[in-house]
């Protein structure tokens, strides 16, 4: 049975609904959302792609419509995909005049890959006067979460990216595939099982992104030195060896040991992620109108956070 209450009341509490399909939600998350001020959370773990109307209707439905936007249905996970169909599920459960904030970050990485394209953004602005546009850009680490959100982004501004398989060409190119049917992109697959195949991949990239698995060393600096038209190099990985060598984790920007192109390592990446993520939090408590947040969202606020550290 709905709710019918015809007015908001001024006591409805800030309640975020964190879901995922995983055996454990994310404690970073929590921490992010209770930090950002939501009064009450509440997790559910493995929660499978039927189970997401259900569980969305129980929250619309116990509440008056106007108190839906105090109501927030948070997705993780560790696959974009899996995500982005809770998404379109969870949105397809509202009833109008019910419904909820949704926002998707699974494993954090909606917003880290998009912190990494944001910071690319700038670098390649502020220090080439460049912009994405045309640009090759290779991603390793491309069967992951932060290589899908960034391919996606990269390609929705401009440019070509390129996403590397650590196994081979076939599994990246099942998700360039479906990159392509989901949002009408253009995404390249290309095998890097070996270091001939990454050297090959980086080559002609003018921007390198690097998403792999943590302390995984894709480029060595020789493989670097055989990237003749690069000029951002960018890194998430904070375990040691470096995913790209010569990146130090707290470089913003700065030149590659090589002489050619800057890097920008984990830690500035991660400081742009973290208030990304917060933001999104945030603005889901401010909204009067019901928000659904994915990684496009997060690349548009990663940019603004961007763009106010380069004006300061």
């Amino acid at each position: 049975m709905a709710h019918s209450n015809s007015a908001r009341s001024n006591s409805a509490r800030s309640i975020l609904h964190m879901l995922t399909p995983l055996k454990h939600m994310s404690p970073f998350d929590v921490n992010m959302a209770v930090d950002a001020g939501f009064e009450t959370v509440s997790t559910y773990t493995g929660v499978e792609l039927a189970e997401v109307v259900p569980l969305v209707q129980d929250s619309i439905f116990s509440r008056a419509p106007q108190d839906g936007t105090r109501t927030a249905i948070f997705i993780g996970g560790k696959n974009a995909e899996t995500a982005l169909d809770m998404v379109d599920a969870a949105t397809g459960a509202f009833v109008p005049p019910f419904a909820n904030h949704v926002f998707a970050d699974p494993a954090g990485s909606f917003t880290t890959g998009a912190a990494m394209v944001a910071c690319t953004r700038r670098a390649l602005r502020d220090k080439f006067g460049e912009d994405l546009t045309g640009k090759r850009v290779a991603i390793f680490g491309g069967t992951g979460v932060v290589a899908y959100c960034a391919a996606v982004i990269a390609a929705q501004e401009g440019a070509h990216p390129v996403i590397v398989g650590y196994n081979g060409r076939e599994r990246v190119a099942a998700i360039a595939e479906g990159m392509r049917a989901r949002f009408g992109v253009a995404v390249e697959a290309a095998d890097g099982a070996s270091r001939e195949g990454r050297i090959a991949a980086a080559r002609d990239a003018e921007v390198i992104l690097s998403a792999a698995a943590a302390g995984v060393q894709v480029l060595s600096k020789e493989d670097l030195a055989q990237a003749g038209r690069l000029l951002v190099a960018a890194d998430v990985n904070a375990v040691p060896p470096a995913g790209i060598a010569g990146i130090d984790v707290h470089a913003d920007a700065a030149p590659l040991p090589g002489g050619r192109g800057v890097g920008i390592g984990a830690l500035a990446i991660g400081n742009v992620k973290y208030g990304t993520q917060a933001g999104l939090f945030r603005r889901l408590l401010q909204a009067d109108q019901p928000l659904v947040l994915d990684f496009r969202e997060a690349y548009r606020l990663a940019v603004e956070i961007t763009d106010r550290a380069a004006a300061a």
